[in-house]
Protein backbone atom coordinates (compact mmCIF):
# COMPACT_ATOMS: atom_id res chain seq x y z
CA UNK A 1 0.00 0.00 0.00
CA UNK A 2 0.96 3.50 -0.85
CA UNK A 3 2.60 5.01 2.29
CA UNK A 4 0.45 7.90 3.57
CA UNK A 5 1.62 11.30 3.26
CA UNK A 6 1.20 14.57 5.86
CA UNK A 7 0.93 15.33 9.42
CA UNK A 8 -1.89 13.72 11.19
CA UNK A 9 -3.10 12.95 14.68
CA UNK A 10 -5.61 10.48 16.42
CA UNK A 11 -6.78 9.69 19.81
CA UNK A 12 -7.35 6.06 20.63
CA UNK A 13 -9.28 5.57 24.39
CA UNK A 14 -9.11 1.95 26.05
CA UNK A 15 -11.29 0.44 29.01
CA UNK A 16 -10.28 -3.03 30.60
CA UNK A 17 -12.91 -5.69 30.84
CA UNK A 18 -16.56 -5.56 29.94
CA UNK A 19 -17.90 -8.09 31.99
CA UNK A 20 -21.52 -9.92 32.63
CA UNK A 21 -22.29 -11.14 35.89
CA UNK A 22 -25.54 -12.91 36.72
CA UNK A 23 -26.86 -10.10 39.00
CA UNK A 24 -26.23 -8.10 35.81
CA UNK A 25 -28.16 -10.31 33.56
CA UNK A 26 -30.79 -10.24 35.95
CA UNK A 27 -30.90 -6.80 36.65
CA UNK A 28 -31.08 -5.98 32.37
CA UNK A 29 -33.73 -8.75 32.17
CA UNK A 30 -36.04 -7.15 34.71
CA UNK A 31 -35.77 -3.90 33.42
CA UNK A 32 -36.48 -5.25 29.52
CA UNK A 33 -39.63 -5.70 28.61
CA UNK A 34 -40.71 -8.72 25.90
CA UNK A 35 -37.97 -10.89 26.90
CA UNK A 36 -35.31 -7.93 25.77
CA UNK A 37 -32.26 -7.11 28.31
CA UNK A 38 -31.92 -3.36 28.93
CA UNK A 39 -28.47 -1.88 29.27
CA UNK A 40 -29.68 1.80 28.41
CA UNK A 41 -28.16 3.14 31.69
CA UNK A 42 -25.37 1.56 31.96
CA UNK A 43 -22.46 3.67 29.96
CA UNK A 44 -24.43 7.06 29.15
CA UNK A 45 -22.45 9.13 31.66
CA UNK A 46 -18.89 8.04 30.11
CA UNK A 47 -20.62 7.59 26.54
CA UNK A 48 -19.53 11.07 25.11
CA UNK A 49 -16.13 10.70 26.33
CA UNK A 50 -15.85 7.44 24.08
CA UNK A 51 -17.59 8.94 21.66
CA UNK A 52 -15.22 11.51 21.54
CA UNK A 53 -12.25 9.38 20.85
CA UNK A 54 -11.27 8.43 17.20
CA UNK A 55 -11.18 4.99 17.91
CA UNK A 56 -12.13 3.38 20.82
CA UNK A 57 -11.90 -0.17 21.88
CA UNK A 58 -13.22 -2.77 24.84
CA UNK A 59 -12.28 -6.01 25.93
CA UNK A 60 -15.42 -8.57 25.38
CA UNK A 61 -14.79 -10.86 28.31
CA UNK A 62 -17.78 -12.56 27.79
CA UNK A 63 -19.48 -14.90 24.77
CA UNK A 64 -22.68 -13.65 22.82
CA UNK A 65 -23.75 -17.51 23.84
CA UNK A 66 -27.60 -17.11 22.40
CA UNK A 67 -30.61 -17.60 24.49
CA UNK A 68 -30.15 -21.70 24.38
CA UNK A 69 -28.85 -22.81 27.89
CA UNK A 70 -29.47 -19.26 29.42
CA UNK A 71 -27.65 -16.82 29.96
CA UNK A 72 -24.68 -17.21 32.58
CA UNK A 73 -22.34 -15.30 34.91
CA UNK A 74 -19.25 -16.84 36.87
CA UNK A 75 -18.09 -19.26 35.92
CA UNK A 76 -18.98 -20.06 32.41
CA UNK A 77 -19.98 -16.77 30.95
CA UNK A 78 -22.62 -16.04 28.15
CA UNK A 79 -24.03 -12.44 28.07
CA UNK A 80 -27.24 -11.46 26.04
CA UNK A 81 -26.68 -9.66 22.89
CA UNK A 82 -28.24 -6.23 23.90
CA UNK A 83 -24.77 -6.26 25.83
CA UNK A 84 -22.38 -5.68 23.10
CA UNK A 85 -25.68 -3.72 21.14
CA UNK A 86 -25.05 -1.39 24.17
CA UNK A 87 -21.43 -1.20 24.07
CA UNK A 88 -21.40 -0.14 20.59
CA UNK A 89 -24.12 2.35 21.53
CA UNK A 90 -21.48 3.55 24.22
CA UNK A 91 -19.24 4.55 21.34
CA UNK A 92 -16.61 1.48 21.24
CA UNK A 93 -15.62 0.53 18.02
CA UNK A 94 -13.39 -2.46 18.43
CA UNK A 95 -14.22 -5.25 20.45
CA UNK A 96 -11.73 -7.47 21.83
CA UNK A 97 -12.76 -11.29 22.27
CA UNK A 98 -9.20 -12.92 22.99
CA UNK A 99 -9.46 -13.98 26.01
CA UNK A 100 -9.80 -16.47 28.93
CA UNK A 101 -13.85 -16.50 28.53
CA UNK A 102 -13.69 -16.93 25.06
CA UNK A 103 -14.86 -20.74 24.62
CA UNK A 104 -16.97 -20.21 27.83
CA UNK A 105 -19.41 -21.95 25.58
CA UNK A 106 -17.39 -24.26 23.21
CA UNK A 107 -16.55 -23.45 19.65
CA UNK A 108 -20.12 -22.54 19.21
CA UNK A 109 -20.52 -19.74 21.51
CA UNK A 110 -16.73 -18.23 19.64
CA UNK A 111 -18.35 -18.24 16.00
CA UNK A 112 -21.53 -16.84 17.36
CA UNK A 113 -20.12 -14.15 18.96
CA UNK A 114 -18.40 -13.02 15.93
CA UNK A 115 -21.44 -13.66 14.15
CA UNK A 116 -23.27 -11.09 16.53
CA UNK A 117 -20.26 -8.56 16.41
CA UNK A 118 -20.35 -8.82 12.55
CA UNK A 119 -24.09 -8.23 12.57
CA UNK A 120 -23.93 -5.07 14.74
CA UNK A 121 -21.37 -3.61 12.60
CA UNK A 122 -18.47 -3.29 15.14
CA UNK A 123 -14.82 -4.03 14.53
CA UNK A 124 -13.48 -7.43 16.91
CA UNK A 125 -9.82 -9.24 17.10
CA UNK A 126 -8.88 -12.30 19.01
CA UNK A 127 -10.61 -14.87 18.16
CA UNK A 128 -11.66 -16.55 14.58
CA UNK A 129 -14.38 -19.09 12.79
CA UNK A 130 -10.62 -21.50 12.26
CA UNK A 131 -7.68 -21.29 11.51
CA UNK A 132 -7.71 -20.25 7.98
CA UNK A 133 -10.07 -16.82 9.09
CA UNK A 134 -7.31 -15.94 11.35
CA UNK A 135 -4.82 -16.11 8.08
CA UNK A 136 -7.34 -13.99 6.12
CA UNK A 137 -7.99 -11.24 8.76
CA UNK A 138 -5.28 -11.19 10.75
CA UNK A 139 -3.61 -8.28 10.55
CA UNK A 140 -6.68 -6.20 11.05
CA UNK A 141 -5.63 -2.85 10.21
CA UNK A 142 -7.46 0.50 10.79
CA UNK A 143 -7.79 3.78 8.73
CA UNK A 144 -7.70 6.16 11.92
CA UNK A 145 -8.02 9.49 11.27
CA UNK A 146 -5.51 9.14 8.21
CA UNK A 147 -3.23 7.20 9.96
CA UNK A 148 -3.00 3.29 9.19
CA UNK A 149 -2.66 1.33 12.84
CA UNK A 150 -2.96 -2.44 12.95
CA UNK A 151 -4.51 -3.76 16.16
CA UNK A 152 -3.56 -7.38 17.42
CA UNK A 153 -4.84 -9.44 20.53
CA UNK A 154 -3.75 -12.48 22.25
CA UNK A 155 -4.76 -14.31 25.64
CA UNK A 156 -2.71 -16.36 27.87
CA UNK A 157 -5.19 -19.24 27.60
CA UNK A 158 -8.60 -20.23 27.89
CA UNK A 159 -9.40 -21.15 31.24
CA UNK A 160 -8.38 -25.10 30.23
CA UNK A 161 -11.07 -25.37 27.57
CA UNK A 162 -9.82 -26.41 23.88
CA UNK A 163 -11.72 -25.35 21.01
CA UNK A 164 -13.17 -29.14 20.03
CA UNK A 165 -14.34 -27.59 16.63
CA UNK A 166 -11.22 -26.20 15.02
CA UNK A 167 -12.28 -22.26 16.41
CA UNK A 168 -9.29 -20.13 16.53
CA UNK A 169 -7.62 -18.29 19.59
CA UNK A 170 -4.98 -16.09 19.26
CA UNK A 171 -2.53 -17.49 22.18
CA UNK A 172 0.34 -15.22 23.60
CA UNK A 173 2.68 -17.40 21.81
CA UNK A 174 5.95 -14.88 20.75
CA UNK A 175 7.00 -16.73 16.98
CA UNK A 176 3.28 -16.22 16.46
CA UNK A 177 3.04 -12.23 17.68
CA UNK A 178 5.84 -11.64 15.82
CA UNK A 179 4.77 -12.99 13.02
CA UNK A 180 1.80 -11.37 12.37
CA UNK A 181 3.61 -8.03 13.79
CA UNK A 182 5.96 -8.25 10.75
CA UNK A 183 2.77 -8.89 8.41
CA UNK A 184 1.09 -5.53 9.89
CA UNK A 185 3.90 -3.44 9.07
CA UNK A 186 4.21 -5.48 5.39
CA UNK A 187 0.52 -4.98 4.79
CA UNK A 188 1.38 -0.90 5.62
CA UNK A 189 0.23 -0.38 9.03
CA UNK A 190 2.15 2.92 10.62
CA UNK A 191 1.29 2.27 14.02
CA UNK A 192 1.05 -1.70 15.69
CA UNK A 193 -0.96 -1.50 19.00
CA UNK A 194 -0.78 -5.38 20.64
CA UNK A 195 -3.56 -6.08 23.36
CA UNK A 196 -2.64 -9.10 25.54
CA UNK A 197 -5.25 -10.77 28.20
CA UNK A 198 -1.74 -12.09 30.74
CA UNK A 199 -0.86 -11.37 34.65
CA UNK A 200 -2.00 -12.65 37.49
CA UNK A 201 -5.78 -12.05 38.82
CA UNK A 202 -6.09 -9.36 41.59
CA UNK A 203 -2.62 -8.02 41.83
CA UNK A 204 -1.85 -4.54 41.40
CA UNK A 205 1.61 -4.82 39.95
CA UNK A 206 2.80 -6.55 36.61
CA UNK A 207 4.70 -9.66 37.07
CA UNK A 208 8.43 -10.68 35.44
CA UNK A 209 6.22 -12.64 32.77
CA UNK A 210 4.45 -9.66 31.82
CA UNK A 211 7.55 -7.43 31.60
CA UNK A 212 9.56 -10.34 29.47
CA UNK A 213 6.63 -10.08 26.73
CA UNK A 214 6.15 -6.21 26.73
CA UNK A 215 9.80 -6.29 26.27
CA UNK A 216 9.66 -9.07 23.76
CA UNK A 217 6.54 -6.70 21.80
CA UNK A 218 9.09 -3.78 22.39
CA UNK A 219 11.87 -5.05 20.42
CA UNK A 220 9.41 -6.33 17.77
CA UNK A 221 8.12 -3.16 16.83
CA UNK A 222 5.27 -2.29 19.03
CA UNK A 223 3.79 1.13 19.31
CA UNK A 224 1.83 0.56 22.38
CA UNK A 225 0.55 -2.18 24.99
CA UNK A 226 -2.50 -2.51 26.57
CA UNK A 227 -2.93 -5.12 29.18
CA UNK A 228 -5.87 -6.84 30.51
CA UNK A 229 -7.32 -9.46 33.08
CA UNK A 230 -6.02 -8.99 36.60
CA UNK A 231 -9.32 -7.20 36.95
CA UNK A 232 -7.85 -4.73 38.85
CA UNK A 233 -5.43 -1.97 37.62
CA UNK A 234 -2.05 -1.75 37.24
CA UNK A 235 0.87 0.25 35.94
CA UNK A 236 1.05 2.11 32.89
CA UNK A 237 4.46 3.46 31.25
CA UNK A 238 6.30 4.94 28.84
CA UNK A 239 9.11 3.04 27.69
CA UNK A 240 11.66 4.39 25.24
CA UNK A 241 12.99 1.18 22.49
CA UNK A 242 16.83 1.52 22.12
CA UNK A 243 16.09 -0.68 19.25
CA UNK A 244 13.97 1.32 17.16
CA UNK A 245 14.37 4.52 18.80
CA UNK A 246 10.82 5.76 20.21
CA UNK A 247 8.55 5.74 23.15
CA UNK A 248 6.31 2.82 23.78
CA UNK A 249 3.02 2.89 25.71
CA UNK A 250 2.61 -0.33 27.87
CA UNK A 251 -0.17 -0.06 30.01
CA UNK A 252 -0.07 -3.56 32.25
CA UNK A 253 -3.88 -3.85 32.95
CA UNK A 254 -6.65 -1.36 32.62
CA UNK A 255 -9.10 -3.40 35.30
CA UNK A 256 -12.90 -3.77 34.61
CA UNK A 257 -14.57 -1.57 33.02
CA UNK A 258 -18.00 -3.01 34.12
CA UNK A 259 -18.91 -6.02 36.48
CA UNK A 260 -20.31 -7.02 39.58
CA UNK A 261 -16.74 -7.81 41.31
CA UNK A 262 -17.18 -7.33 45.53
CA UNK A 263 -13.82 -6.28 46.29
CA UNK A 264 -12.67 -2.33 46.36
CA UNK A 265 -9.65 -3.00 44.09
CA UNK A 266 -12.13 -4.66 41.46
CA UNK A 267 -14.50 -1.93 41.78
CA UNK A 268 -13.46 0.36 39.07
CA UNK A 269 -11.08 0.55 36.31
CA UNK A 270 -9.06 3.23 34.13
CA UNK A 271 -9.41 4.44 30.66
CA UNK A 272 -6.53 5.98 29.09
CA UNK A 273 -6.75 8.03 26.27
CA UNK A 274 -3.53 7.98 23.75
CA UNK A 275 -2.82 10.48 20.95
CA UNK A 276 -0.64 9.44 18.02
CA UNK A 277 1.11 11.39 15.23
CA UNK A 278 1.77 11.51 11.84
CA UNK A 279 4.94 14.32 12.29
CA UNK A 280 6.25 16.45 9.04
CA UNK A 281 8.93 13.45 8.35
CA UNK A 282 6.11 11.21 7.47
CA UNK A 283 6.53 8.82 10.28
CA UNK A 284 3.71 7.93 12.35
CA UNK A 285 4.04 7.59 16.59
CA UNK A 286 2.93 7.33 19.95
CA UNK A 287 3.17 10.83 21.59
CA UNK A 288 1.55 11.38 24.77
CA UNK A 289 -1.44 9.26 27.51
CA UNK A 290 -3.36 10.07 30.15
CA UNK A 291 -5.21 8.06 31.83
CA UNK A 292 -8.73 8.49 34.12
CA UNK A 293 -10.90 6.22 36.61
CA UNK A 294 -14.25 5.26 36.45
CA UNK A 295 -16.61 3.17 39.05
CA UNK A 296 -18.58 0.14 38.26
CA UNK A 297 -21.80 1.84 40.22
CA UNK A 298 -24.33 -1.17 41.14
CA UNK A 299 -28.07 -0.15 41.59
CA UNK A 300 -29.31 1.79 44.39
CA UNK A 301 -32.66 0.50 44.56
CA UNK A 302 -34.64 2.81 42.72
CA UNK A 303 -37.25 1.33 40.11
CA UNK A 304 -34.99 2.18 37.09
CA UNK A 305 -31.54 2.04 38.16
CA UNK A 306 -28.99 -0.56 36.69
CA UNK A 307 -25.46 -1.26 37.04
CA UNK A 308 -23.53 2.15 35.75
CA UNK A 309 -20.24 3.23 34.78
CA UNK A 310 -19.94 6.82 36.45
CA UNK A 311 -16.41 8.57 35.60
CA UNK A 312 -14.32 10.23 37.90
CA UNK A 313 -15.37 13.56 36.86
CA UNK A 314 -19.09 12.67 37.34
CA UNK A 315 -18.41 10.85 41.32
CA UNK A 316 -21.61 13.24 41.97
CA UNK A 317 -23.38 10.60 40.74
CA UNK A 318 -22.32 7.70 42.90
CA UNK A 319 -24.98 6.48 45.32
CA UNK A 320 -24.30 7.50 48.76
CA UNK A 321 -23.85 4.25 49.55
CA UNK A 322 -21.44 3.23 47.92
CA UNK A 323 -18.93 6.30 47.92
CA UNK A 324 -16.92 4.60 50.74
CA UNK A 325 -16.41 1.67 47.69
CA UNK A 326 -15.54 4.19 45.45
CA UNK A 327 -12.93 5.99 47.62
CA UNK A 328 -11.20 2.72 48.66
CA UNK A 329 -11.37 2.15 44.59
CA UNK A 330 -9.65 5.28 43.82
CA UNK A 331 -7.44 5.82 46.42
CA UNK A 332 -5.42 2.46 45.67
CA UNK A 333 -5.53 2.68 41.85
CA UNK A 334 -3.97 6.23 42.52
CA UNK A 335 -1.62 5.36 45.01
CA UNK A 336 -0.70 2.35 42.26
CA UNK A 337 -0.36 4.97 39.55
CA UNK A 338 1.40 7.70 41.20
CA UNK A 339 4.06 5.14 42.70
CA UNK A 340 4.71 3.15 39.89
CA UNK A 341 3.14 5.19 36.20
CA UNK A 342 5.80 6.59 34.13
CA UNK A 343 4.82 9.47 32.26
CA UNK A 344 1.24 8.72 32.13
CA UNK A 345 -0.01 11.67 34.26
CA UNK A 346 -4.14 11.89 35.54
CA UNK A 347 -6.30 13.96 32.91
CA UNK A 348 -7.88 14.90 35.46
Amino acid sequence: PAKPQGPAQATLLFVGDAMQHQDQIDRAKALGTDGEYDYSGCFSLIAPTVKGADYAIVNLETPLGGGKGGYTGFPCFSAPDEFAVALKEAGFDLFLTANNHTLDRSDAGLRRTLQVLDSIKVDHVGTYHDKAERERLVPFIKDVNGIRIAFLNYTYGTNGLEAKDGAEVSLIEKTAMADEMRRAREGGAELVVVMPHWGVEYVLTENAAQRDVAQFLIDEGADLVIGGHPHVVQPMKVIHSEKHDKDVLVVYSLGNFISNMKTGDTRGGAMVTAVVERGADGEARFKSATYDTFYAAKPDGSARSNFRVIPSWRADEIPAAQRGWWNTFDGSARRVFSKYNINVPSAH
